[in-house]
């Protein structure tokens, strides 16, 4: 390794709803600042996560924003998860396959055209949660893996990286441990192993 490269300092953008900006866990648990957490923790010069989130955002109302909004690109590593409050308002599955699609485009451009420098993350399954307790919760798992299926095909067109952090939301079925203490949310215990496998992804890139 070059000195060069040990003083390179990199950069991280966040793009998503609440799973992004941890609703519910304090800021430093949620998973971009776990991430950055575990990166340094490998010795790894890496600036606080840039988050572009808030709870209760469409795919539309992220791309509003982002037309707002000025970012500091490119970035090193650009992370998308998005998707749950389309299926929750019941949009449809081709509006979300457009605008996700889009979005991603987005994100690479963020990355400085790297699309090996993007992480699409799969949607959390909040129908195991206490909130969706009086919902049809085979309706909503149903849907989110339609919605899932949609943006994992889209991510690998575009060759970027995929993590299905799903498996990991449904165990909260049976450990409570696993969500926040507003009922619907996940944990920084379930946060910390979606940060694990994203920082494990961006040290392959890195190295």
């Amino acid at each position: 390794m070059s000195t060069n490269d040990t003083q390179k300092k990199y950069t991280y953008l966040a793009l998503g709803d609440s799973y992004t900006i941890g609703e519910s866990v304090p800021e430093n648990k949620n998973f971009p600042h776990q991430v950055v957490d575990l990166l340094r923790k490998e010795k790894i010069n890496i600036d606080e996560p840039g988050i572009v989130a808030k709870t209760g955002w469409t795919t539309d109302e992220l791309q509003e924003q982002l037309s707002r909004t000025r970012l500091a690109v490119p970035f090193d590593f650009v992370t998308l998860l998005i998707g749950v409050n389309n299926q929750y308002r019941g949009r449809s599955e081709q509006e979300y396959a457009q605008q996700f699609e889009e979005l991603l485009q987005q994100a690479i451009g963020y990355a400085g055209d790297k699309a090996n420098h993007v992480i699409v993350l799969s949607i959390p399954d909040w129908g195991v949660t206490a909130f969706a307790k009086d919902r049809d919760r085979s309706k909503i798992a149903k849907e989110i893996d339609t919605f899932n299926a949609i943006n994992e095909t889209i991510a690998k067109k575009y060759k970027v990286h995929y993590i299905n952090i799903t498996p990991f939301t449904r165990e909260a079925a049976t450990d409570i441990t696993l969500v926040a203490a507003d009922g619907l949310h996940p944990s920084a215990k379930d946060y910390a192993r979606w940060a694990k496998l994203v920082a494990e992804q961006m040290l392959k890139i890195i190295k």
